[in-house]
């Protein structure tokens, strides 16, 4: 994992005064992505494991929630989730952040570890592997 804490946390305190606008990228098409949080929580384990062909060697992880009102991409994250699959993708979120008065374009490459489908959405619960401005 790649994540610089200080990008991160400076992403963690605008997504929580600003409505900021992410984009999930699959097979060429975007999906904006709503109501997204990132938290830093544990990851139910008790000791390191492989899930998936990845290997988890922290008890904790920074996780990110969001929803997807167009359901045309569910079809597409079957082959990208955690779970029945051995192997599975990564997805790349965009978005912009402002900070030290610059605007930041952001990269974060995450892993979908579930999904609840609805009606109207999908929520999807990621834990976030890499982030890198660009």
């Amino acid at each position: 994992m790649s994540i610089n804490s200080d990008l991160l946390e400076s992403l963690i305190q605008f997504n929580k005064k600003n409505p900021s606008k992410y984009l999930l990228y699959l097979n060429d098409v975007t999906y904006p992505i709503i109501d997204v949080s990132i938290a830093h929580s544990p990851i139910p384990v008790n000791e390191p494991t492989t899930r998936g062909g990845v290997y988890f060697s922290d008890k904790f992880a920074y996780k990110m929630n969001g929803t997807i009102e167009d359901l045309s991409v569910v079809p597409l994250l079957t082959k990208k989730m955690l779970g029945p699959n051995t192997e599975f993708g990564e997805l790349k979120i965009t978005t912009q952040i402002e900070s030290d008065e610059k605007i930041l374009n952001l990269e974060i490459i995450t892993n979908l570890t579930n999904s609840v489908q609805t009606p109207n959405s999908i929520d999807l619960n990621m834990i976030i592997l890499k982030l890198e401005s660009y």
